[in-house]
């Protein structure tokens, strides 16, 4: 199979692909692990993949006997490194068929690679009046970097759009292409969906008018072999971490004429021929890209990475995945109310899905499933415009790798089907909250006092899973209002699940807020039902001043607390103390 032969044999069994699952597990140790006392079912490999002994021994025996820095040096330390992080480099070219080592350049990872083209090719060549293509199925770091380079330059973004399987649509593509198209950027692979596109065709067809093209392979590399020069891609990146290799380090392939036609990323050591104050000259490639001291113990890894998945077999890697899609797909279609998003005709090892019937959202099924021991991934996946295109705001994405089994398989839809079977029952006579709000009265005489009662309530759960369904309880009690304030107040901005609260000073409290809020995330309902014993009825300079941080650490609920978790809890914070403050500046 290669890089333009990517047709997915039918109805593919496991007693076919004779892929030895069991030797390869072997190789990764963190596979031996348990999560809540059960084995580790890992399942989140589009996020990043596990690391088998002979990279994590790669990076070791670095570090141990072989670190220095590299290029300058004279001394045989020195010598060795730059030996090695030279060899990786070659290592990537004959993984990806470039046509020389130069074509290579090292990158933090497939985002600072993709960033590395839009800032040095894009702001350089695009004008007014070009025109950029980019697809609906792109991740947020190959549509961010465009828009930047738009902006500077006053090119226009252009964006091909996806039918109802996810897949893109040639048809509009072909008619998006015209003499002002100078640049296309798409994934090779969605991590949201798994749809694999046809990136020969879409670079022949740009090329065509002209348009140099770029391919986002980090989904792609750790599923099927790649030919760069088979594609005929001008740019090609990708990530060490889901190729079973270290986390920042990543790779920027570019055509040597394109690369030495492009000024410099960066600025520093090592990608200079000569300084003075009066005029710098820059280094040959690949130095010119490569600024300061570079992840050089990474490179060795991701040498590692590849010799490793070379040795195995790329090709037999794809089968047996193959094989678990073809038993998820079979196995989830069976859980009532779900709903696969993105059903490709060409698709690899993802699948993406909601749950309708009883509607679950996906940050709730994410910490049921991580109580049961199975890590997925849920949310937007860093690609908000296939939410948008699909009417969901965020899936549950189950997506595999070598060393998963057809026994994950089953216990991930066994557990679903729990889940299912257990908020059914929940869920029956359940109210639809349209009726009288009710301001709920202070919990404690202050947000401190309440957080001390709360304090001794969480320090006799114990384990986390014990914490979680306590919030779960807490939602429970909590008043059924989303469709009442779903009509009369707008969605809480930064939140994965679909959160509203209203607040106001209390009528006969001068300087004093209260709240009411509702979510479409059970867990969501219970961190409203803490924040509303910690604030509702408190005054609104205690308020502001509360450690709401700190006390979630103390409860040990702080895997809520980041901004980055986009769970809801840091945007109603905001919101509550926007309001306080305001309260309070007018007591």
């Amino acid at each position: 199979m290669t890089a333009l032969d990517v047709t997915i044999s039918p109805r593919v069994t496991p007693a076919k692909t004779g892929f030895d699952v069991a030797r390869v597990r072997a190789d990764f140790p963190i596979l031996a692990t348990t999560m809540r006392g059960k084995p580790l079912v890992y399942l989140d490999n589009g996020a990043t993949t596990h690391k088998p002994r002979a990279v994590i021994e790669a990076e070791t025996r670095y570090y141990e006997t072989q670190n220095a820095n590299i290029h300058r040096g004279v001394y045989e330390l020195s010598q060795t490194a730059t030996d090695l992080y030279e060899a990786a480099r070659k290592t990537v070219q004959a993984f990806l068929n470039a046509a020389e080592p130069a074509e290579i350049i090292f990158a933090r990872g497939a985002t600072e690679a993709i960033n590395l083209v839009a800032a040095s090719y894009g702001r350089t060549f695009l004008q007014p009046g070009d025109e950029v293509i980019v697809s609906t199925l792109e991740h947020h770091s190959n549509i961010v970097p465009w828009q930047m380079a738009c902006a500077a330059t006053g090119a226009t973004l252009r964006v091909i759009p996806v039918n109802d399987a996810g897949e893109l649509c040639m048809d509009h593509y072909a008619k998006l292409l015209n003499t002002r198209t100078k640049f296309v950027a798409v994934n090779h692979i969605s991590n949201a969906l798994g749809t694999i596109n046809p990136v020969a065709e879409i670079i022949s067809q740009a090329h065509a008018v002209g348009a140099k093209v770029l391919i986002d392979g980090a989904q792609w590399v750790a599923h099927y072999p790649t030919d760069v020069q088979a594609i005929d891609a001008d740019f090609y990146a990708f990530s060490g971490h889901k190729l079973y290799g270290p986390t920042g380090i990543g790779v920027l392939y570019g055509k040597r004429a394109l690369l030495e036609s492009m000024p410099p990323y960066q600025g520093g050591g090592d990608m200079i021929a000569s300084v003075t104050f009066a005029k710098t000259t820059y280094a040959e490639l690949p130095n010119k890209f490569e600024a300061g001291t570079p992840n050089i113990a990474g490179a060795v890894g991701l040498a590692a990475a590849i010799d490793y998945v070379s040795a195995i077999g790329l090709e037999n890697a794809a089968r047996h995945e193959q094989a678990l899609l073809e038993h998820a797909t079979a196995q989830l279609a069976q859980v009532p109310g779900l709903r696969i998003i993105g059903t490709a005709a060409q698709k690899t090892s993802v699948i993406s899905f909601v749950l309708d019937n009883p509607p679950l959202s996906a940050l709730d099924i994410g910490i049921k499933l991580d109580n049961a021991g199975i890590a997925v991934r849920t949310g937007h996946h860093c690609c908000q415009p296939v939410m948008d295109r699909f009417g969901i705001p965020a899936t549950t994405r189950a997506s595999f790798a070598m060393y998963n089994t057809l026994e994950e398989v089953d216990a991930l839809a066994a557990a679903l089907q729990k889940i299912v079977a257990a908020t059914s029952k929940r869920s029956a006579g359940t109210p639809s909250g349209a009726g009288q709000v009710s301001y709920p009265k202070p919990f404690a005489k202050s947000p401190q006092a309440a957080a001390q009662q709360l304090a001794e309530e969480f320090e006799f759960l114990g384990e986390r899973e014990a914490r979680n369904q306590y919030v779960m309880d807490l939602a429970a009690k909590l008043p059924p209002l989303f469709d009442l304030l779903k009509q009369v107040t707008p969605r809480v901005p930064g939140c994965m699940s679909e959160v509203y609260l209203v607040a106001r000073p209390a009528a006969d409290r001068p300087g004093v807020l209260e709240f009411v809020a509702d979510a479409n995330a059970d867990i969501v309902r219970g961190l409203i039902a803490i924040l509303q014993r910690l604030f509702s009825g408190q005054r609104a300079r205690d308020i502001v001043a509360f450690d709401y941080e700190a006390f979630f650490r103390q409860i040990q609920l702080d895997q809520f607390i980041s901004s980055q978790r986009r769970n809801g809890l840091e945007g109603m914070v905001r919101r509550i103390r926007q309001e306080a403050t305001a309260i309070a500046g007018k007591a």
